[in-house]
């Protein structure tokens, strides 16, 4: 049920495959990476200009995660990056098992992997790292403190400092 305003993150198996999908990333979005991944932690970077993924309005951008489950990361150390969103309708409550995402998703999926039951966890930390300084979009599994330990206030605006 996204639109083409919401675009899914792209989540990958390694920290190697950010300079595949994404180019001019800053230091301090490296830092953030090497010390939250795996992890609750989205960075939107510049996307490449190779990257030919319908993502939706991106406006140039991609989100890149690595997720914290050994299931996810197994799959995409075969697949490779993948667009992703969460098992689960626009405004629904995230599925944590594979029944609830049958339930909520029916036959709109074609294939259903099933890992076993997911803690229903926190979302994600967003940072926006296109531009000269960072910006948390969405505070999540990431604190403040934690985003601020790794890279120094200065790294971030003066928005999201505040």
């Amino acid at each position: 049920g996204r639109d083409r305003q919401m675009p899914p993150p792209v989540l990958i198996p390694s920290v190697r495959t950010v300079d595949g999908l994404a180019h001019d990333v800053s230091a301090p979005a490296r830092a953030l990476m090497d010390a939250c991944w795996p992890g609750p932690l989205t960075v939107i970077v510049l996307a490449q200009p190779s990257l030919a993924w319908d993502l939706g309005e991106t406006r140039g951008t991609v989100a890149l995660r690595i997720p914290d489950h050994a299931a996810a990361l197994a799959l995409l150390a075969r697949t490779g990056p993948l667009a992703v969103t969460s098992a689960n309708r626009t405004g629904q409550p995230a599925a944590t098992t594979a029944d609830d995402a049958k339930e909520q998703l029916g036959d709109a999926v074609s294939v259903y992997l099933d890992a076993g039951d997911s803690p229903l966890g926190v979302a994600s930390t967003i940072v926006d790292a296109t531009g000269p300084v960072l910006k948390v979009v969405r505070e999540g599994g990431v604190s403040w403190d934690r985003l601020v330990e790794i890279v120094g206030v200065k790294a971030f605006d003066e928005e999201t400092s505040a």
